[in-house]
């Protein structure tokens, strides 16, 4: 029922935010993330071969950029968006008009879930680190990073206690953590990548 709720709410910032998908395959994974994204305008970039075809689940708005489309867009300057890796998201970047973008991996199979069970609107939470001051310049997307055995991600700057405007809100995948190598013993159940940025 709680699931439900979330999903029924108002979505934030329809108006003001993109979501950048890099893909190199069918965005099937869309379905799981239907009652989170669908309210808002979807950036896919397309990885690898600009022949071949996407599928993008019916009902979502988007616009499908692939290599060819870059190049026409950039001409000589192209090559500064790298198809090596998932890279090409920076391309969705610079399309971009609105005051933030969510990014998310096209292999985001399976919605996290909160400690009872029920859908976490990964989306939804990012919005909200970035609509309040964060405390400190780095909100820590772990359920309670103070807890017993817990550790803060790599990067993480621990000098900085104060409240600040959040620039960049930042998941993780909590088993494959970004982590110093000798902490990466540590193994969660959280299986998504997302990250959401302000545009200065």
């Amino acid at each position: 029922m709680a699931a439900a709720a979330s999903t029924a709410a108002t979505p934030l910032l329809t108006d003001e935010l993109d979501i950048v998908i890099p893909t190199i395959r069918n965005l099937d994974f869309l379905e799981m993330w239907r009652p989170f994204f669908e309210k808002y305008h979807l950036i896919i970039v397309q990885d690898g071969d600009p022949t071949k075809t996407i599928h993008v689940p019916e009902g979502f708005d988007y616009e499908l950029y692939n290599r060819n489309d870059i190049n026409r867009i950039l001409g000589p300057k192209s090559s500064c968006i790298s198809f090596k890796d998932s890279a090409c998201r920076c391309f969705g970047y610079m399309v971009s008009k609105k005051k933030y973008i969510y990014t998310i991996d096209d292999d985001c199979f399976v919605i996290a879930k909160d400690p009872t069970g029920h859908d976490i609107n990964a989306l939804e939470q990012h919005i909200k680190n970035l609509l309040c001051p964060s405390t400190p310049f780095f909100y820590n997307t772990l359920y309670d990073p103070y807890r017993e055995g817990a550790y803060f991600v790599r990067g993480y700057p621990f000098s900085l206690r104060e409240g600040v405007p959040t620039a960049v809100s930042h998941g993780l995948w909590l088993n494959r953590e970004s982590s110093l190598s000798k902490l990466n013993i540590f193994s969660y159940a959280h299986k998504y990548h997302h990250e959401i940025r302000k545009q200065f």
